[in-house]
């Protein structure tokens, strides 16, 4: 059977590949945001000049502050580009967009997504097929490539505002494929050379590592699932270290040899720019941030504070900056850290004490990503795809990670609306997520058919009010008289709508969890 479907995806994995790349070759020509010229500034970097000044060049804002892995990346692109047009790789050259280097810069996009499109074939080979013959659409394989390849959140980030991440998310994709092909050095080894490309995916590194530990590094269970501490390899965790160590080395050796690291450090984690980004992404510091704005709005109308003691609008202005909360405490990176620490913890505990296979390492990237999204400092809005992506396996398998993945993808892609500012945008946005959205409701209740509603009708209320906010944000208040006094309003109305779907999706996530566990104890 397995081998029967794999042969199968031969046919009609190549197809949707193809289909989609040519879709993203529409949008060549379309908006593009600051980090088009974020990367072309890379690629003049790490071309025109030393090694050694990669790290403190700053004659633009936009500082290298990817690892090194990445910067090697972009001076690797660099000497392809300059066959399209030499000025692009000109450190002075800011903002320079000339048609040569935006039709450069969008293919590079588009041909290195060819990593992205391996690990999504990997991963529909590991998925598990349902038994009895049915049509290839409506089997768990096809519907989980064509939720990877057209994902829509993917599309636009990467495809319209501009970036990488199908690059990135391959390694991921292909490392998690590895894992549960149980290739587990392989699977760190991409993981490891993920990390160096982008520094982001710590987030999942507890549940690599103790995954790892638990599961690799010791051999053999009790009866119970516990660890057997006799089983214990100690060569299996210096193969592990030596593929982590060296990879590491690699990557860092070079700066560390010119007494470098604590200025890449200072570039790769700069704690300065504040708890939230710009564009406030959807996790539970927004909540936070409106608490604190209303009770200091209820507070000065009630006369117990004053208004020229409250700092002003710090939080709304859609800045990238330190601030303090006017009446809650002000929160600080340990706090954060903290806090995340706390909301992945169980995940990884459970994981170590009854790791339930490649699928239960899976389950716990998933809450690792979210809850480091959702308790995080300064997170990105794009950051949402870290969760969203790897979801979609276990979504295909089960029917209530199905309905968290619903919630997830539809409120996360939602959220990245902000991204698209322009109005030439927006009819593109629009039908690309209602064309995913539809397609992934229709082909999840298909796929569990039978078995109920996959949704709770006050969560089905809940997405509609998207419609709502939608309709509000996109075409209301630009033609409303408040636009130019209050321009940050729509974002943070999505910002704190998505919060409330965010959250709660992690919170069924968690739910699912301890579900999972009192079946095994009644087993």
């Amino acid at each position: 059977m397995a081998a029967a479907s794999v042969a199968e995806s031969r046919g009609w994995f190549p197809a949707l590949a193809a289909a989609v790349s040519l879709l993203k070759c529409l949008f060549i020509n379309a908006y593009h945001s600051t980090d088009f010229e974020v990367h072309r500034n890379w690629l003049a970097i790490t071309h025109s000049l030393p090694v050694s000044r990669w790290y403190y060049e700053n004659t633009s804002e936009w500082t290298l502050d990817y690892p090194p892995l990445f910067a090697w990346f972009e001076f690797a692109l660099s000497h392809i580009a300059k066959h399209f047009d030499r000025n692009m790789l000109v450190v002075e050259n800011l903002n320079y967009a000339s048609p040569s280097t935006v039709l450069f810069q969008r293919l590079s996009v588009i041909v290195t997504d060819v990593v992205f499109i391996c690990g999504a074939r990997e991963c529909c080979r590991c998925v598990k097929e349902r038994k009895g013959s049915c049509s290839v659409l409506n089997r768990p394989s096809f519907i989980l490539a064509v939720l990877l390849l057209w994902n829509f959140g993917l599309l636009i980030v990467d495809h319209i505002h501009f970036q990488y991440n199908g690059f990135l998310f391959g390694f991921l994709l292909l490392s998690v494929a590895k894992h549960l092909q149980s290739q587990h050095l392989q699977g760190a080894l991409l993981f490891s050379v993920l990390l160096n490309l982008k520094h982001i995916y710590l987030y999942v590194g507890p549940a690599y590592g103790i995954y790892l530990l638990r599961c690799y590094c010791f051999t053999q269970e009790n009866k119970d699932g516990s660890v057997r501490w006799r089983s214990f390899s100690l060569l299996r965790l210096l193969a592990l270290g030596s593929i982590v160590v060296s990879v590491c080395a690699l990557s860092f050796g070079p700066f560390i040899a010119m007494g470098q690291l604590p200025q890449l450090l200072s570039r790769l984690f700069p704690f300065k720019r504040g708890l939230c980004h710009a564009y406030w992404a959807p996790n539970i510091w927004a909540l936070y941030n409106v608490l604190d704005k209303t009770l200091a709005t209820l507070g000065v109308r009630l006369r117990l504070l004053e208004e020229a003691d409250l700092p002003r609008a710090s939080m709304t202005g859609g800045l990238v900056q330190e601030f303090q909360h006017s009446v809650l405490p002000s929160i600080s990176p340990p706090i954060t850290f903290v806090c995340t620490l706390l909301s992945i913890l169980p995940a990884v505990v459970s994981v170590w004490l009854r790791p339930r296979g490649a699928r239960g390492f899976l389950r716990c990237l998933v809450l690792c990503a979210l809850g480091s999204f959702v308790f995080g400092w300064h997170v990105h809005e794009k950051a949402i795809l870290i969760p969203i992506l790897p979801l979609s396996i276990l979504a295909v398998e089960s029917r209530e990670d199905a309905r968290i993945f619903l919630l997830l993808t539809t409120t996360g892609h939602y959220s990245l609306f902000p991204l698209l500012f322009t109005p030439a945008e927006l009819p593109v946005k629009v039908v690309l997520m209602l064309i995913f959205t539809i397609y992934s409701f229709s082909a999840l209740r298909k796929l569990y058919s039978g078995q109920g509603s996959l949704l709770h009708p006050l969560e089905v209320v809940y997405l509609l009010g998207l419609v709502v906010v939608a309709i509000a944000c996109e075409v209301l208040w630009p033609l409303s008289p408040w636009q130019q006094r209050l321009p940050f309003l729509p974002l943070l109305a999505t910002s704190v709508y998505c919060s409330m779907g965010t959250c709660y999706s992690f919170l069924r996530l968690y739910m699912s969890l301890l579900r999972q566990q009192e079946k095994h104890k009644q087993l």
